[in-house]
Formats: structure tokens, C-alpha cells, sequence
């Protein structure tokens, strides 16, 4: 499995302090079954909680993700802040996610070096 973050995504992030082991949790969560929405086009809507809090005040994530395979994280905002996303965001969300998600590893290798994308964790670490 592999887990990574748009640049925007992670500037968001950073803001609100979530840790990435946060985002490997909902990954976990959904690779046993719990997806909040299924938004059509491999987007999917996941809450996740905030530090030390639970998950109805937290936060909404969108990623794209073919299941037990590769997982972008490409919005996040706060309950609070953000009710939703328009259908012209949800559109240019599913657009950018099949992109990523369909990505060579040569050309997955590039996006991580130009840092379009950053790996959030793999199999190969523990979170």
C-alpha cells in the first residue's frame, strides 16, 4: 500500500497540525471496510479526528484511492469551516485522483522528487 499527500493537502495539514499517522489510520479504516462517502471516480470523503478529539468535530479529507493499493490525499478542510465542496471542486477533484492514481512509477518517482506529491507511509513503516 501507498499512501501520499498533495503539496497543497500537506500545507493544509501543517496548519492544523495532523499527523500523518492520522491519515495512515483512516487508510487502515478504510481498507477494512469503513468509507464515509463514496463519491463516484475512486474520490472518496473520509473523516478523520482531530488530536485528541473525536471525529464529528474533525476533519473531512477527499482522496482518491484504488483500495488496498494507492492512496492520494488531495483536500482536506474543517467540519467547521467548510460544509462541502461545489460539484466544479468535486469535478476537478476525481480529474486530478485518476491522474495521480494512474501515474507510472517513473512518473509517480518524478512527482515525488519535483514535490508534486510527498509519501505520507507504506507498508514498510510502522504508524
Amino acid at each position: 500500500m501507498n499512501i501520499f499527500k498533495r503539496k497543497a493537502f500537506s500545507r493544509w495539514q501543517a496548519k492544523e497540525q495532523l499527523p500523518d499517522a492520522s491519515l495512515c489510520k483512516a487508510v487502515r479504516e478504510m481498507e477494512n471496510g469503513l468509507v464515509d462517502v463514496n463519491l463516484g471516480s475512486l474520490l472518496y470523503k473520509k473523516r478523520v479526528a482531530r488530536p485528541g478529539s473525536g471525529k464529528s468535530g474533525g476533519y473531512r479529507t477527499l482522496l482518491s484511492a484504488r483500495i488496498g493499493s494507492r492512496y492520494i490525499f488531495l483536500h482536506g478542510f474543517s467540519k467547521n469551516d467548510e460544509a462541502n465542496i461545489t460539484q466544479k471542486e468535486q469535478d476537478a477533484l476525481q480529474f486530478a485522483g485518476e491522474v495521480f492514481l494512474d501515474l507510472s512509477e517513473q512518473r509517480l518517482t518524478t512527482a515525488l522528487r519535483t514535490g508534486v506529491l510527498l509519501e505520507v507511509c507504506s507498508d514498510d513503516r510502522t504508524h
